[in-house]
C-alpha cells in the first residue's frame, strides 16, 4: 500500500511541502492537503486590500488549481487530531495516515483583548481588511494608533510598514495634517535581529511624524472613554484603532495535547513533535524563528528532504536553517529587504537593504514565483 501523508493547513509551508513531495515522489505515495478555505492569500496582500490597492477577489488564489501528481486537496475543517494514532477527523471524513504534518497555522484571539472586537479594528485578516478598506475613506481627522496586543505574532515588520502606508494614504487624501499616527509595540525595535532595519525604520517613523511606543503591549480598549490601556497603565487616546490581536494556535490542536504555551514544540531543525511521525511547522510551531511564511517555506524544504529521504531509504536530509528573508514597504513605492539567520550564530544576525523600487520588483516576483510554484500560475514578468 502506498504510504498516506496528511498536511494540515495549505498556507506557505503546507503548499510548498506538497509541492516537494509530488515533484520528487509523484503518485508512489498519497499526499492529502487539508484546508477549510478555498483559496489561499499572500499575507502582504491584506495591506493592498486594506489601503484599496487591490479588491478581495484579485488576491485570492483558488485552491482548486492545486493540481499535482500524488497530491489530493480536500476542502474540510479538522475537528480531531488523534497524534498517537495518526488520525484526522474533519467534518467531511476520518483520514489515518503514517506522517500527519500539521501546518494550521495562527488563530486571532480577540476576546483576550477587552474592547478591541467593539472599539477597534484588527487588519490581520482578509475580512478585517476587508472592513477597513471601508472604514479609512471616513477617517479624515484625529489620532490613529496601530498597536500590538501580544507577541508572538506574524510578520513582525507588517505593523510598522501599516503605519508607514497609512501615513502615504493619508497624505494623498490631503487630510494627513489632521491626523496623529502612534505605532505601539511590545518589541523593544521594529525588526530585533536587524538593528539597521530598526534604525531604518525608526527614521522613517521620525520624517513622517509617526510616533513610535516600544517595549509597551496594548492590554485593552475603553471604548466609552476612547482609549488604549498600555500594559503599564498608561492609556493614549484613540479615534482609529488598527490591532494585532493575540495569536495562539487553533483550539482543534490543544485539544490533541500538542501544545505547551499556545504553540507546539518541537525540535527546531528536524520539525518533529514529542510523537513520532507528527511534525509541526509554520506559524503553529515554536521553532525560535519568527511566524512568517518564508520560514515556513524554509523548513517545509528541510521537512520534505527528510521525508523523502526516509520514504526512498536514502539521501541526507537538510536540516532547518533558520534563514529567511522579509520584503518592508517603506511607503513611496519603495521596498526594503531583511535577511536573517537565527540558528547559525550564538544570536540572531540580520542584514537590511535599503528601499528602492528595484526591490519592489523584487518582491512581484517574490509572489509570483511562488503562485507559478504551487499553483500552476504564470510568472510576472
Amino acid at each position: 500500500m502506498k504510504k498516506r501523508i496528511l498536511v494540515l493547513g495549505a498556507g506557505f509551508g503546507g503548499l510548498e511541502l506538497t509541492t516537494l513531495l509530488s515533484e520528487s515522489l509523484g503518485d508512489s505515495i498519497e499526499t492529502i492537503l487539508i484546508d477549510r478555505n478555498d483559496a489561499f492569500v499572500f499575507g502582504y496582500s491584506k495591506l493592498d486590500v486594506m489601503f484599496g490597492h487591490a479588491t478581495p477577489d484579485a488576491v485570492r488564489i483558488p485552491y482548486e488549481t492545486v493540481v499535482k501528481p500524488g497530491v489530493r486537496f480536500v476542502r474540510d475543517t479538522v475537528t480531531a487530531i488523534d497524534p498517537e494514532a495518526r488520525r484526522v477527523t474533519t467534518d467531511g471524513d476520518v483520514f489515518d495516515a503514517d506522517v500527519i504534518v500539521i501546518a494550521l497555522g495562527a488563530d486571532y484571539d480577540l476576546g483576550a483583548t477587552p474592547g478591541l472586537a467593539d472599539a477597534g479594528y484588527e487588519f490581520y485578516s482578509v475580512a478585517g481588511a476587508e472592513r477597513l478598506r471601508d472604514v479609512l475613506p471616513t477617517f479624515t481627522s484625529g489620532r490613529a494608533v496601530v498597536g500590538i496586543c501580544a507577541a508572538p505574532y506574524k510578520c513582525p515588520p507588517a505593523p510598522s510598514e501599516t503605519v508607514l502606508l497609512l501615513h502615504d494614504y493619508l497624505s494623498t487624501r490631503g487630510v494627513r495634517d489632521n491626523c496623529e499616527i502612534t505605532l505601539v509595540t511590545p518589541l523593544g525595535s521594529p525588526v530585533p535581529p536587524s538593528p539597521d532595519t530598526s534604525r531604518a525604520l525608526i527614521a522613517a517613523f521620525a520624517e513622517r511624524n509617526i510616533a513610535f511606543v516600544p517595549n509597551r503591549r496594548v492590554t485593552s480598549l475603553n471604548a466609552a472613554r476612547r482609549v488604549v490601556v498600555l500594559d503599564d497603565g498608561h492609556e493614549l487616546p484613540f479615534d482609529l484603532f488598527l490591532g494585532v490581536p493575540k495569536h495562539r494556535a487553533p483550539k482543534v490542536v490543544e485539544a490533541a495535547g500538542l501544545t505547551e504555551n499556545d504553540w507546539v514544540p518541537v525540535n527546531p531543525r528536524t520539525l518533529e513533535t514529542r510523537f513520532p511521525g507528527v511534525y509541526a511547522l509554520g506559524d503553529i510551531a515554536n521553532t525560535g524563528v519568527p511566524k512568517a511564511g518564508v520560514f515556513a517555506e524554509a523548513a517545509a524544504r528541510a521537512l520534505a528532504s527528510s521525508l523523502i529521504a526516509s520514504l526512498r531509504g536514502s539521501g541526507q536530509p537538510e536540516l532547518n536553517a533558520g534563514t529567511g528573508s522579509c520584503y518592508v514597504e517603506f511607503g513611496g513605492g519603495r521596498v526594503g529587504r531583511v535577511d536573517v539567520d537565527f540558528f547559525s550564530g550564538p544570536s540572531p544576525r540580520g542584514t537590511f537593504e535599503a528601499p528602492s523600487a528595484r526591490l519592489r520588483d523584487e518582491k512581484e516576483l517574490f509572489g509570483s514565483s511562488r503562485r507559478a510554484r504551487w499553483f500552476g500560475a504564470p510568472v510576472a514578468a
